[in-house]
């Protein structure tokens, strides 16, 4: 026979969205339960980081709510000292994730009016129903590694990874690496590797604010402290960074038309912080190709027709969200009433855009989806924490 259990609150997720918002229900004395796939807390930043990361943006844009960073914590946060953050921030609330807990489903049961929520304990295979008042999906965006089709492929006899499983340029000295994507990670892995006596490639596809984590950090507090315009702010830090840099087109490496801040606004889109990698592209250390055309068993052409050997292709393109593969709609309710896809869109974000992308219907909300990095996950939490007590009251008046 089925085991149920009746929750207020279920949130799917115990990284830092998961819980952020656990700890502002807990603030609010509202009851919840909370439950991880993985192992532990927060796996993508101990399992799937590379050594060398840092937080991009400084502490004061990172904290989650109700707890600062220690005193002597520095502005710019090494990984470990941020897992060891999430550690005391899960002491000092008391959270409790259930570990090993992968949810198969979960529909809105619009005659009880909650949520039906199967989930499978993955050491015993054992599955439970649980009913919830409120669901939170706190997956995030980075749930699962994205590697995007590209012609033969699996055909390469060299090593291809996701950079979720790069930790360290040190297995790759003296051999000819490929970096594909040029974000953040991207664009520090690159130079980690070139660091490591790598011969490094990196394809940069797409138009790339490069930034140095001072001026961003400025920008950043002009806007939120002093109410310069997010326009003027860009305008200032474009100045700056193309001073700075110099012209980089050269190198192949363009900016996009509308400035840093606006356009991590309008499409979650975040400048590179620069840790060295431009000085060693405009070097010549880095070479810079601006597309895959197809790859060989051992060697890759890029559009041009440029062909080279590579021993290894490290892919830095993301992740993707993979909350449709469980929140379904329920196909007896009238089209009004869904809200399981629905809330959604086909990619695995929020149908709404910030910054009311995290509430939907029958008691469904998000956290961690706004490409607002860890401010935009503080926010969530507390809004979400916030309409479920208001909700509650409601009910109980």
């Amino acid at each position: 026979m089925e085991a149920v259990e009746e929750v207020v609150v279920l949130i799917v997720g115990a990284g830092p969205a998961g819980l952020a918002t656990a700890a502002c229900l807990a603030q609010r004395h509202v009851p919840y339960v909370i439950v991880e796939r993985e192992s532990c807390t927060a796996s993508l930043w101990r399992h799937r980081a590379y050594d060398r990361l840092k937080l991009h943006l400084a502490k004061e844009f990172c904290e989650l709510p109700h707890m600062a960073y220690p005193m002597g914590t520095p502005t710019y946060v090494p990984r470990d000292m941020f897992v060891e953050y999430l550690d005391s921030y899960t002491d000092q609330f008391g959270i409790r994730p259930r570990y090993h807990t992968a949810i198969e489903s979960a529909i809105y049961d619009g005659g009880m009016n909650r949520w039906s929520v199967l989930a499978q304990d993955t050491d015993t295979s054992v599955v439970t129903r649980l009913t919830a008042q409120f669901l939170v999906v706190a997956t995030g965006e980075n749930s699962a590694a994205s590697i995007p089709p590209v012609p033969g492929l699996t055909k390469f006899e060299g090593e291809a990874i996701h950079s979720s499983a790069y930790k360290s340029g040190r297995a790759y000295t003296g051999k000819n690496v490929l970096v594909v994507g040029a974000g953040n990670s991207g664009m520090e892995i690159a130079y980690d590797l070139a660091m490591h006596g790598a011969h490094t490639s990196i394809v940069v596809r797409s138009p790339v604010h490069i930034m140095t984590k001072e001026l961003i950090r400025f920008g950043m507090t002009v806007v939120q402290n002093l109410g310069l315009t997010v326009t003027t702010a860009d305008s200032l830090l474009v100045m700056a960074a193309n001073f700075y840099f110099g012209d980089l087109s050269k190198h192949g490496i363009t900016r996009p038309k509308i400035g840093p801040l606006l356009l991590k606004s309008q499409t979650g889109r975040s400048a590179v912080i620069d840790v060295g990698t431009a000085r060693l592209i405009k070097g010549g250390v880095i070479k810079v190709f601006q597309g895959i055309s197809k790859i060989n068993t051992d060697s890759i052409e890029f559009h041009g027709g440029k062909q080279i050997p590579f021993d290894a292709i490290v892919f830095a393109t993301g992740y993707k969200s993979t909350v449709n593969t469980w929140l379904k709609d329920n196909p007896s309710l009238s089209a009004a009433l869904q809200n399981g896809e629905s809330m959604f869109k086909d990619d695995g974000f929020p149908m709404k855009f910030f910054p009311n992308h995290w509430k939907g219907e029958n008691g469904l909300y998000c956290a961690g989806f706004a490409r607002r990095g860890l401010a935009g996950i503080a926010m969530d939490a507390k809004n979400i924490a916030d309409h479920i007590v208001a909700t509650m009251d409601q009910v109980s008046c």
